[in-house]
Protein backbone atom coordinates (compact mmCIF):
# COMPACT_ATOMS: atom_id res chain seq x y z
CA UNK A 1 0.00 0.00 0.00
CA UNK A 2 1.06 3.67 -0.77
CA UNK A 3 2.61 5.51 2.35
CA UNK A 4 2.12 9.04 0.45
CA UNK A 5 -0.20 10.93 -1.77
CA UNK A 6 2.03 10.32 -5.04
CA UNK A 7 0.86 8.40 -7.37
CA UNK A 8 -2.35 7.68 -6.51
CA UNK A 9 -3.82 9.53 -9.94
CA UNK A 10 -1.96 8.79 -13.33
CA UNK A 11 -3.18 12.06 -14.92
CA UNK A 12 -0.09 14.69 -14.79
CA UNK A 13 -2.35 17.48 -13.71
CA UNK A 14 -3.01 15.63 -10.48
CA UNK A 15 0.28 16.17 -9.67
CA UNK A 16 0.78 20.16 -10.90
CA UNK A 17 -2.31 21.53 -9.19
CA UNK A 18 -1.71 19.79 -5.65
CA UNK A 19 2.01 20.80 -6.01
CA UNK A 20 1.07 24.48 -7.10
CA UNK A 21 -1.15 24.60 -4.26
CA UNK A 22 1.51 23.52 -1.33
CA UNK A 23 3.83 25.73 -2.96
CA UNK A 24 1.50 28.72 -2.41
CA UNK A 25 0.48 27.23 1.62
CA UNK A 26 3.61 26.73 2.25
CA UNK A 27 5.50 30.26 0.88
CA UNK A 28 3.52 31.72 2.92
CA UNK A 29 3.62 31.05 7.17
CA UNK A 30 1.13 33.96 7.98
CA UNK A 31 -2.73 34.05 8.81
CA UNK A 32 -4.60 32.44 6.64
CA UNK A 33 -8.51 33.13 6.43
CA UNK A 34 -10.20 29.33 5.99
CA UNK A 35 -13.27 29.97 3.72
CA UNK A 36 -15.83 26.76 3.73
CA UNK A 37 -19.23 25.88 2.97
CA UNK A 38 -21.72 25.04 6.00
CA UNK A 39 -22.81 21.94 5.19
CA UNK A 40 -21.42 18.36 6.54
CA UNK A 41 -18.69 18.20 3.50
CA UNK A 42 -17.68 21.79 4.08
CA UNK A 43 -16.87 21.81 7.72
CA UNK A 44 -15.09 18.39 7.53
CA UNK A 45 -12.85 20.12 5.12
CA UNK A 46 -12.33 23.42 7.37
CA UNK A 47 -11.52 20.77 10.19
CA UNK A 48 -8.76 18.94 8.48
CA UNK A 49 -7.54 22.52 6.67
CA UNK A 50 -7.45 24.09 10.13
CA UNK A 51 -5.49 21.37 11.90
CA UNK A 52 -3.03 21.17 8.67
CA UNK A 53 -2.18 25.00 8.90
CA UNK A 54 -1.95 24.89 12.97
CA UNK A 55 0.71 21.60 12.86
CA UNK A 56 2.65 24.42 10.31
CA UNK A 57 2.23 27.15 13.21
CA UNK A 58 0.43 29.15 11.06
CA UNK A 59 -2.58 31.32 12.22
CA UNK A 60 -6.01 30.76 10.72
CA UNK A 61 -9.59 31.76 10.85
CA UNK A 62 -12.21 30.11 9.02
CA UNK A 63 -15.31 31.43 7.80
CA UNK A 64 -18.76 29.72 6.66
CA UNK A 65 -20.47 30.33 3.22
CA UNK A 66 -24.58 29.50 3.66
CA UNK A 67 -25.06 29.12 -0.49
CA UNK A 68 -24.25 30.11 -3.07
CA UNK A 69 -23.03 33.46 -2.79
CA UNK A 70 -20.56 35.02 -5.40
CA UNK A 71 -20.85 38.69 -3.69
CA UNK A 72 -20.50 37.49 -0.27
CA UNK A 73 -17.12 35.56 -1.27
CA UNK A 74 -16.24 39.12 -2.93
CA UNK A 75 -16.55 40.92 0.12
CA UNK A 76 -14.93 38.51 1.88
CA UNK A 77 -12.16 38.51 -0.51
CA UNK A 78 -11.97 42.09 -0.17
CA UNK A 79 -11.89 42.19 3.48
CA UNK A 80 -9.11 39.52 4.01
CA UNK A 81 -5.63 40.86 4.48
CA UNK A 82 -4.18 37.44 3.80
CA UNK A 83 -4.30 34.55 1.52
CA UNK A 84 -7.39 32.79 1.39
CA UNK A 85 -8.07 28.89 1.67
CA UNK A 86 -11.62 27.79 0.08
CA UNK A 87 -12.55 24.64 0.60
CA UNK A 88 -15.94 23.02 -0.89
CA UNK A 89 -16.82 25.70 -2.79
CA UNK A 90 -15.27 28.65 -5.24
CA UNK A 91 -14.67 26.63 -8.54
CA UNK A 92 -17.30 28.65 -10.45
CA UNK A 93 -15.72 32.21 -8.96
CA UNK A 94 -12.19 32.35 -10.14
CA UNK A 95 -12.55 35.57 -11.62
CA UNK A 96 -13.33 36.90 -7.85
CA UNK A 97 -9.54 35.17 -6.68
CA UNK A 98 -7.35 37.11 -9.36
CA UNK A 99 -8.11 40.43 -8.01
CA UNK A 100 -7.38 39.36 -4.43
CA UNK A 101 -3.74 40.81 -3.87
CA UNK A 102 -2.53 37.28 -2.31
CA UNK A 103 -2.65 33.82 -2.13
CA UNK A 104 -5.70 31.66 -3.19
CA UNK A 105 -5.94 28.15 -3.08
CA UNK A 106 -9.25 26.52 -4.22
CA UNK A 107 -9.59 22.77 -3.38
CA UNK A 108 -13.45 22.15 -4.99
CA UNK A 109 -14.99 19.35 -6.30
CA UNK A 110 -17.81 20.95 -7.80
CA UNK A 111 -18.18 21.19 -11.63
CA UNK A 112 -17.37 25.02 -13.71
CA UNK A 113 -17.72 27.06 -16.56
CA UNK A 114 -15.06 25.00 -19.04
CA UNK A 115 -14.88 22.16 -16.78
CA UNK A 116 -12.38 19.94 -16.93
CA UNK A 117 -10.54 22.87 -18.47
CA UNK A 118 -9.71 26.05 -15.62
CA UNK A 119 -8.94 28.90 -17.38
CA UNK A 120 -5.02 30.03 -17.02
CA UNK A 121 -4.79 31.42 -13.65
CA UNK A 122 -2.63 33.68 -12.21
CA UNK A 123 0.46 32.57 -10.10
CA UNK A 124 -1.03 33.46 -6.78
CA UNK A 125 -4.03 31.67 -7.41
CA UNK A 126 -4.41 27.38 -7.34
CA UNK A 127 -6.95 25.66 -8.32
CA UNK A 128 -7.51 22.03 -7.09
CA UNK A 129 -10.32 20.02 -8.55
CA UNK A 130 -10.54 15.97 -8.93
CA UNK A 131 -12.43 16.73 -12.75
CA UNK A 132 -9.73 18.06 -13.81
CA UNK A 133 -7.72 14.70 -13.33
CA UNK A 134 -10.19 12.44 -14.09
CA UNK A 135 -11.49 11.57 -10.75
CA UNK A 136 -15.57 12.00 -10.64
CA UNK A 137 -16.00 14.93 -7.91
CA UNK A 138 -19.95 13.36 -7.41
CA UNK A 139 -18.72 9.64 -6.38
CA UNK A 140 -15.33 9.50 -6.25
CA UNK A 141 -13.94 12.20 -3.85
CA UNK A 142 -15.76 15.18 -2.13
CA UNK A 143 -14.27 18.41 -1.03
CA UNK A 144 -13.34 16.64 2.57
CA UNK A 145 -11.54 13.43 1.16
CA UNK A 146 -9.74 16.14 -1.48
CA UNK A 147 -8.65 18.33 1.38
CA UNK A 148 -7.61 15.47 3.72
CA UNK A 149 -5.46 14.44 0.76
CA UNK A 150 -4.14 18.28 0.42
CA UNK A 151 -2.92 18.00 3.76
CA UNK A 152 -1.53 14.54 3.59
CA UNK A 153 0.98 16.37 0.23
CA UNK A 154 1.80 19.44 3.47
CA UNK A 155 2.49 17.00 5.38
CA UNK A 156 2.39 13.28 6.04
CA UNK A 157 1.04 12.99 9.39
CA UNK A 158 -1.92 14.61 8.55
CA UNK A 159 -3.24 10.89 7.69
CA UNK A 160 -4.94 11.42 10.98
CA UNK A 161 -7.49 13.42 9.32
CA UNK A 162 -9.08 10.44 7.93
CA UNK A 163 -12.04 10.96 10.55
CA UNK A 164 -13.17 14.45 8.87
CA UNK A 165 -12.55 13.15 5.20
CA UNK A 166 -14.99 10.65 5.69
CA UNK A 167 -17.38 12.43 7.81
CA UNK A 168 -17.47 14.96 5.15
CA UNK A 169 -17.92 12.02 2.47
CA UNK A 170 -20.81 10.68 3.87
CA UNK A 171 -22.55 13.69 3.80
CA UNK A 172 -22.31 13.97 0.63
CA UNK A 173 -23.40 10.46 0.49
CA UNK A 174 -20.34 9.16 -1.19
CA UNK A 175 -20.45 6.16 0.86
CA UNK A 176 -23.25 4.46 -0.69
CA UNK A 177 -22.39 1.38 -1.96
CA UNK A 178 -18.83 1.55 -0.74
CA UNK A 179 -16.47 4.13 -1.12
CA UNK A 180 -15.16 3.74 -4.95
CA UNK A 181 -11.98 5.50 -6.50
CA UNK A 182 -10.00 7.73 -5.12
CA UNK A 183 -11.89 7.94 -2.01
CA UNK A 184 -11.54 3.72 -1.89
CA UNK A 185 -7.58 4.30 -1.95
CA UNK A 186 -7.28 6.67 0.75
CA UNK A 187 -9.85 5.01 3.13
CA UNK A 188 -7.77 1.74 3.14
CA UNK A 189 -4.42 3.78 3.61
CA UNK A 190 -6.52 5.15 6.93
CA UNK A 191 -7.98 1.15 7.60
CA UNK A 192 -3.78 0.02 7.41
CA UNK A 193 -2.73 2.91 9.72
CA UNK A 194 -6.05 2.23 12.22
CA UNK A 195 -7.00 5.79 12.01
CA UNK A 196 -10.35 3.64 11.10
CA UNK A 197 -11.71 0.42 11.31
CA UNK A 198 -14.22 -0.99 9.14
CA UNK A 199 -17.16 -2.86 10.83
CA UNK A 200 -20.01 -4.86 9.73
CA UNK A 201 -22.99 -3.42 11.55
CA UNK A 202 -26.52 -1.71 10.37
CA UNK A 203 -27.27 1.71 10.22
CA UNK A 204 -29.16 2.40 13.40
CA UNK A 205 -27.89 4.44 16.00
CA UNK A 206 -29.66 4.88 19.38
CA UNK A 207 -29.30 3.87 22.83
CA UNK A 208 -32.14 1.01 22.11
CA UNK A 209 -33.55 -0.70 19.03
CA UNK A 210 -36.57 0.74 19.76
CA UNK A 211 -34.72 4.82 19.72
CA UNK A 212 -32.78 3.64 16.54
CA UNK A 213 -35.49 2.60 14.46
CA UNK A 214 -37.83 5.03 15.62
CA UNK A 215 -35.07 8.37 14.61
CA UNK A 216 -33.95 6.64 11.56
CA UNK A 217 -33.89 8.73 8.34
CA UNK A 218 -31.16 6.80 6.59
CA UNK A 219 -33.36 4.89 5.51
CA UNK A 220 -35.92 6.54 6.18
CA UNK A 221 -38.44 3.31 6.37
CA UNK A 222 -42.32 4.50 5.27
CA UNK A 223 -44.50 3.70 8.24
CA UNK A 224 -41.63 3.61 11.01
CA UNK A 225 -39.51 6.07 10.66
CA UNK A 226 -40.80 9.11 13.19
CA UNK A 227 -43.82 6.09 14.79
CA UNK A 228 -42.51 5.00 17.93
CA UNK A 229 -45.77 2.98 18.40
CA UNK A 230 -45.41 1.25 14.46
CA UNK A 231 -41.81 0.48 15.81
CA UNK A 232 -43.03 -1.15 18.91
CA UNK A 233 -45.36 -3.48 16.78
CA UNK A 234 -42.82 -3.96 14.07
CA UNK A 235 -40.11 -5.33 16.47
CA UNK A 236 -42.80 -7.42 18.57
CA UNK A 237 -43.74 -9.21 15.10
CA UNK A 238 -39.77 -9.68 14.87
CA UNK A 239 -39.70 -11.26 18.20
CA UNK A 240 -36.73 -8.24 19.22
CA UNK A 241 -37.18 -6.24 22.63
CA UNK A 242 -37.42 -2.93 21.63
CA UNK A 243 -35.86 -1.99 25.01
CA UNK A 244 -32.51 -3.68 23.94
CA UNK A 245 -29.35 -1.91 22.72
CA UNK A 246 -28.40 -2.00 18.99
CA UNK A 247 -25.26 -3.87 19.92
CA UNK A 248 -26.60 -6.26 22.35
CA UNK A 249 -28.62 -8.40 19.00
CA UNK A 250 -27.50 -11.57 18.46
CA UNK A 251 -25.82 -12.50 14.70
CA UNK A 252 -29.10 -14.61 13.74
CA UNK A 253 -31.33 -11.82 15.22
CA UNK A 254 -29.80 -8.90 13.48
CA UNK A 255 -30.20 -11.12 10.29
CA UNK A 256 -34.01 -11.70 10.82
CA UNK A 257 -34.05 -7.82 11.63
CA UNK A 258 -32.44 -6.90 8.51
CA UNK A 259 -34.83 -9.07 6.27
CA UNK A 260 -37.76 -7.39 7.84
CA UNK A 261 -36.33 -4.31 7.05
CA UNK A 262 -35.49 -4.97 3.63
CA UNK A 263 -39.13 -6.75 2.49
CA UNK A 264 -40.45 -3.38 3.88
CA UNK A 265 -37.91 -1.24 1.87
CA UNK A 266 -38.69 -3.11 -1.05
CA UNK A 267 -42.48 -3.08 -0.95
CA UNK A 268 -42.33 0.40 -0.55
CA UNK A 269 -40.80 0.77 -4.09
CA UNK A 270 -37.29 1.89 -2.41
CA UNK A 271 -34.50 0.89 -4.96
CA UNK A 272 -32.02 -1.52 -4.23
CA UNK A 273 -29.18 0.53 -4.11
CA UNK A 274 -30.27 3.08 -1.91
CA UNK A 275 -31.58 0.56 0.61
CA UNK A 276 -27.90 -0.97 0.54
CA UNK A 277 -26.84 1.85 3.20
CA UNK A 278 -28.55 -0.29 5.71
CA UNK A 279 -26.28 -3.07 6.23
CA UNK A 280 -23.17 -2.10 4.26
CA UNK A 281 -19.60 -1.92 5.83
CA UNK A 282 -19.35 0.46 8.41
CA UNK A 283 -16.36 2.53 9.65
CA UNK A 284 -15.83 3.41 13.06
CA UNK A 285 -13.41 5.85 14.31
CA UNK A 286 -11.11 5.01 17.56
CA UNK A 287 -10.36 8.48 18.53
CA UNK A 288 -13.99 9.15 19.37
CA UNK A 289 -15.64 5.80 19.65
CA UNK A 290 -18.22 6.84 16.84
CA UNK A 291 -19.40 5.27 13.60
CA UNK A 292 -18.34 7.82 10.77
CA UNK A 293 -21.80 8.29 10.36
CA UNK A 294 -22.36 9.84 13.64
CA UNK A 295 -19.64 12.00 13.46
CA UNK A 296 -20.93 13.12 9.59
CA UNK A 297 -24.51 13.34 11.02
CA UNK A 298 -22.48 15.94 14.56
CA UNK A 299 -21.03 18.05 11.73
CA UNK A 300 -24.43 18.14 9.24
CA UNK A 301 -26.86 19.03 12.53
CA UNK A 302 -23.97 21.88 13.34
CA UNK A 303 -23.97 23.66 9.95
CA UNK A 304 -27.85 22.94 9.70
CA UNK A 305 -28.43 24.99 13.40
CA UNK A 306 -26.18 27.76 11.47
CA UNK A 307 -23.30 27.13 14.12
CA UNK A 308 -20.39 25.42 11.48
CA UNK A 309 -17.81 26.69 13.63
CA UNK A 310 -19.09 24.86 16.68
CA UNK A 311 -18.51 21.74 14.26
CA UNK A 312 -15.13 22.87 13.11
CA UNK A 313 -14.19 23.05 16.85
CA UNK A 314 -16.03 19.78 17.66
CA UNK A 315 -13.35 18.05 15.15
CA UNK A 316 -10.45 19.96 16.67
CA UNK A 317 -11.15 18.49 20.28
CA UNK A 318 -13.12 21.35 22.07
CA UNK A 319 -15.26 19.20 24.70
CA UNK A 320 -17.62 21.80 24.77
CA UNK A 321 -18.24 21.54 21.43
CA UNK A 322 -18.39 17.94 21.53
CA UNK A 323 -21.44 18.18 23.58
CA UNK A 324 -23.11 21.03 21.81
CA UNK A 325 -22.51 18.97 18.22
CA UNK A 326 -24.39 15.87 20.29
CA UNK A 327 -27.51 18.14 21.08
CA UNK A 328 -27.76 19.85 17.87
CA UNK A 329 -27.97 16.06 15.72
CA UNK A 330 -31.10 15.32 18.28
CA UNK A 331 -32.40 18.40 16.68
CA UNK A 332 -31.64 17.94 13.00
CA UNK A 333 -32.69 14.16 13.07
CA UNK A 334 -35.92 15.40 14.85
CA UNK A 335 -36.56 18.31 12.13
CA UNK A 336 -35.66 15.72 9.38
CA UNK A 337 -38.01 13.05 10.55
CA UNK A 338 -41.24 15.80 10.94
CA UNK A 339 -40.12 16.96 7.19
CA UNK A 340 -40.41 13.25 5.72
CA UNK A 341 -43.56 12.16 7.77
CA UNK A 342 -44.80 15.53 6.24
CA UNK A 343 -44.14 14.32 2.65
CA UNK A 344 -45.38 10.95 3.77
CA UNK A 345 -48.51 11.87 4.55
CA UNK A 346 -48.69 14.81 2.34
CA UNK A 347 -47.27 14.15 -0.93
CA UNK A 348 -45.83 16.98 -3.09
CA UNK A 349 -46.49 19.02 -6.32
CA UNK A 350 -45.90 17.50 -9.77
CA UNK A 351 -44.40 18.90 -12.97
CA UNK A 352 -43.98 16.38 -16.07
CA UNK A 353 -40.03 16.15 -15.34
CA UNK A 354 -39.74 16.78 -11.92
CA UNK A 355 -41.58 17.02 -8.27
CA UNK A 356 -41.19 19.73 -5.83
CA UNK A 357 -42.17 20.67 -2.52
CA UNK A 358 -41.90 23.78 -0.16
CA UNK A 359 -39.92 23.40 2.88
CA UNK A 360 -39.99 25.85 6.20
CA UNK A 361 -36.65 24.21 7.32
CA UNK A 362 -34.96 26.54 5.55
CA UNK A 363 -31.33 25.02 6.57
CA UNK A 364 -33.02 20.87 6.27
CA UNK A 365 -34.63 21.62 3.01
CA UNK A 366 -31.70 19.89 0.69
CA UNK A 367 -31.48 17.10 3.28
CA UNK A 368 -35.21 16.39 3.22
CA UNK A 369 -35.16 16.33 -0.18
CA UNK A 370 -32.46 13.89 -0.37
CA UNK A 371 -34.06 11.58 1.48
CA UNK A 372 -37.27 11.80 0.33
CA UNK A 373 -36.10 10.92 -2.58
CA UNK A 374 -34.38 7.81 -1.54
CA UNK A 375 -37.26 6.69 0.54
CA UNK A 376 -40.74 8.00 -0.30
CA UNK A 377 -40.93 9.63 -4.00
CA UNK A 378 -40.93 9.04 -7.39
CA UNK A 379 -37.75 7.97 -8.62
CA UNK A 380 -38.07 8.45 -12.23
CA UNK A 381 -38.21 12.81 -11.50
CA UNK A 382 -35.76 14.90 -9.41
CA UNK A 383 -37.31 16.70 -6.38
CA UNK A 384 -36.73 20.16 -6.15
CA UNK A 385 -37.12 21.57 -2.53
CA UNK A 386 -37.96 25.42 -2.05
CA UNK A 387 -37.35 27.40 1.49
CA UNK A 388 -38.17 31.22 2.14
CA UNK A 389 -35.90 32.71 4.72
CA UNK A 390 -34.60 36.19 4.80
CA UNK A 391 -33.85 37.41 2.02
CA UNK A 392 -33.76 35.59 -1.91
CA UNK A 393 -35.70 31.68 -1.79
CA UNK A 394 -32.84 28.65 -1.13
CA UNK A 395 -33.70 25.79 -4.03
CA UNK A 396 -32.37 22.55 -2.84
CA UNK A 397 -32.54 20.04 -5.36
CA UNK A 398 -31.90 16.24 -5.55
CA UNK A 399 -31.51 13.03 -7.83
CA UNK A 400 -30.59 9.52 -8.07
CA UNK A 401 -27.56 8.34 -9.54
CA UNK A 402 -29.70 5.99 -12.36
CA UNK A 403 -31.38 9.60 -13.41
CA UNK A 404 -27.84 10.70 -13.70
CA UNK A 405 -26.86 7.67 -15.56
CA UNK A 406 -29.78 8.55 -18.34
CA UNK A 407 -28.48 12.39 -18.66
CA UNK A 408 -30.07 14.34 -15.69
CA UNK A 409 -27.61 16.59 -14.45
CA UNK A 410 -29.05 18.83 -11.55
CA UNK A 411 -25.97 21.31 -12.06
CA UNK A 412 -26.83 22.37 -15.21
CA UNK A 413 -30.62 22.66 -14.46
CA UNK A 414 -30.15 24.59 -11.18
CA UNK A 415 -27.72 26.75 -13.25
CA UNK A 416 -29.60 27.63 -16.40
CA UNK A 417 -32.97 27.93 -14.60
CA UNK A 418 -31.56 30.47 -12.02
CA UNK A 419 -30.11 32.42 -14.67
CA UNK A 420 -33.20 32.57 -16.43
CA UNK A 421 -34.61 34.41 -13.27
CA UNK A 422 -31.84 36.57 -12.36
CA UNK A 423 -30.32 34.37 -10.01
CA UNK A 424 -27.27 31.50 -9.26
CA UNK A 425 -27.03 27.78 -9.33
CA UNK A 426 -24.75 25.01 -9.37
CA UNK A 427 -23.18 21.99 -7.80
CA UNK A 428 -23.26 18.08 -9.20
CA UNK A 429 -25.01 16.44 -11.28
CA UNK A 430 -26.89 14.01 -8.53
CA UNK A 431 -26.98 16.94 -5.98
CA UNK A 432 -27.51 20.76 -6.90
CA UNK A 433 -28.75 24.16 -5.48
CA UNK A 434 -29.66 27.33 -6.19
CA UNK A 435 -30.27 31.49 -4.86
CA UNK A 436 -33.29 33.12 -6.76
CA UNK A 437 -35.22 35.95 -6.27
CA UNK A 438 -38.35 36.05 -4.16
CA UNK A 439 -41.51 35.73 -6.54
CA UNK A 440 -40.09 33.51 -9.42
CA UNK A 441 -40.39 30.72 -8.28
CA UNK A 442 -43.15 29.62 -11.29
CA UNK A 443 -40.75 30.99 -13.87
CA UNK A 444 -37.89 29.16 -12.09
CA UNK A 445 -39.99 25.72 -12.52
CA UNK A 446 -40.84 25.94 -15.72
CA UNK A 447 -37.08 26.46 -16.99
CA UNK A 448 -35.89 23.65 -14.84
CA UNK A 449 -38.65 21.27 -16.13
CA UNK A 450 -38.17 21.96 -19.61
CA UNK A 451 -34.06 21.90 -18.86
CA UNK A 452 -34.59 18.00 -17.27
CA UNK A 453 -37.06 16.75 -19.68
CA UNK A 454 -34.62 17.64 -22.27
CA UNK A 455 -32.02 15.84 -20.65
CA UNK A 456 -33.79 12.90 -20.33
CA UNK A 457 -35.14 13.23 -23.91
CA UNK A 458 -38.65 13.97 -22.66
CA UNK A 459 -41.35 16.35 -23.66
CA UNK A 460 -42.03 18.80 -20.83
CA UNK A 461 -45.48 19.74 -19.80
CA UNK A 462 -46.63 20.97 -16.77
CA UNK A 463 -49.26 18.67 -14.67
Amino acid sequence: MPSGPDGFVADPRYRTEFEKARGLVLAHPRRWRVIYHYDADGIASASSALRALARLGYPAQATALAGVERERMRELAKRSPGPLLVVDTGASWLDVFREHPHPVVVLDHHTYPGVPTPPALPDHVALVNPLDWGVDGMTELCAATLTWLFTVFLDPRNWDNAPWGLSGAIGDRQHVGGFHGLNATLVEEAIRRSVVVRKPGAALFGPTMGTALTDSIDPYVRGLSGRPEAVGRFLDDVGIDAARPPASLTPEEGRRLLDALRHRLADAGVAPEAAAVLDQDRWFVPSLGLDAEEVSNRQSAAGRAKMPGVGVAYALGDPTAAERVRLAEASWRGGILAGLRRLEDEGVNSMSALQWFESPDTTLAGTQAGMAILYLLDPARPVFAFSNGDGPTKVSARTTLSLVARGADLAAACRIAAEAVGGEGGGHRVASGATIPTGTRAEFLSAANRVIAEQLGARAEAT
